[in-house]
């Protein structure tokens, strides 16, 4: 059923839209009075895009430089400045063995009880950002009590393919363990958005057929799970100022430059068999140059006899949280929801 999007969400909306979700499988929103403003400002006032075709590995290098944040403190509300600080505050670097030398993982602890842990495993591209900036997703996660480790995985174009999944591997095997041993964590969740949303599903597919481990769910929020690029939606947003398909190019020749090897399963999981893993939660918004992985791995991931969910915003683009709207406050709370159900067990036994 589409929901409005319209005036604040009141915590009985919230819990009758979350009974929805969880109980069809898929939960669709109109776009909000706020979206429609932003994307209208984006669309005045566009900013340039720091994707281009033929990048260097110093033009990704100088675009690091300048990066600060993904989603800019000054739109946080109260509460996940809360957040974010008490996960900023909590945080520790863990160094662990990696397959290329030492690999960092950033470690937070909930301030009350470990319910359980998650594997987050950060957006940008392939090629930018670094587990830090990602405070407020982790913040969300450790509030519900989820002990999290983000995984400081190697950029590309530096380190392409297979570096990063090799990465979230090795960090996965670690914190599969850690967790279990120093916080009592015996269910263990995994999850990112964007480029971390396609490294969380390699990685849920990695240790389900090398591994023998299952994780208790897997939170997949607008990532791309096709690198062939030849999906309809690469181009929904073609002249104008969001992702487009001159970005997604960019973003796949630095990080998978083989062009020969973009349908192989363990790059894109879209092609992957799918069968026997944890439930999963997939996210998107309805002009996101990757809306069609989403809704293609949904149903995939459905047939192969898993448990899924799809939330689907109508008029939002790539990243949407980086607009003041109800849509980016809903897709913080959702994902915290899911963890919650998957550590409570209310999926098992479901197919």
């Amino acid at each position: 059923m589409d929901r409005a999007g319209d005036g604040e969400r009141s915590a009985r909306a919230f819990s009758a839209e979350l009974a929805e979700l969880f109980g069809t499988g898929r939960l669709h929103f109109r776009a909000s009075a706020e979206l429609r403003a932003g994307m209208a400002a984006a669309e005045r006032d566009p900013a340039p895009s720091f994707a281009r075709p033929g990048m260097t590995v110093a033009d990704w290098r100088a675009v690091r430089t300048q990066l600060e944040f993904f989603r800019d403190p000054a739109l946080a509300d109260e509460a996940e400045r809360r957040v974010t600080a008490q996960a900023t505050a909590r945080a520790e670097t863990r160094t662990i063995a990696g397959p290329a030398g030492e690999l960092a993982v950033r470690v937070v602890r909930p301030m009350g009880e470990v319910r359980g842990a998650y594997l987050h495993t950060h957006g940008g591209a392939w090629c930018l950002g670094k587990p830090s900036m990602f405070d407020n997703r982790l913040g969300w996660m450790a509030e519900a009590g989820l002990v999290v480790a983000s995984v400081d995985y190697r950029l590309a174009p530096e380190h392409a393919y297979p570096a990063a999944c090799d990465d979230c591997e090795a960090a996965a095997l670690w914190w599969v363990e850690a967790a279990r041993r120093e916080f009592g964590a015996e269910k263990v969740l995994v999850g990112g958005e964007s480029a971390g949303g396609h490294l969380a599903a390699v990685t849920a597919l990695r240790l389900r057929r090398r591994h023998g481990y299952k994780f208790a769910g897997a939170n997949l929020e607008f990532g791309l799970y096709d690198f062939s690029n030849g999906l309809p939606s690469r181009r929904v947003v073609d002249g104008r100022p969001f992702q487009d398909s001159v970005a997604c190019d960019a973003y796949a020749d630095a990080f998978a430059p083989d062009v020969g090897q973009r349908r192989d399963p363990d790059l894109s999981p879209l092609y992957a068999d799918l069968s026997d893993l944890p439930p999963a939660l997939l996210t998107v918004g309805m002009l996101d140059s990757f809306r069609d992985d989403s809704l293609l791995l949904y149903e995939r991931w459905r047939i192969a006899g898993n448990q899924a969910f799809l939330v689907t915003y109508d008029g939002a683009p790539h990243g949407f949280e980086r607009i003041v709207c109800e849509e980016s406050d809903f897709q913080h709370r959702v994902p915290v929801s899911f963890a919650e159900r998957c550590l409570s067990g209310a999926f098992d036994g479901a197919a």
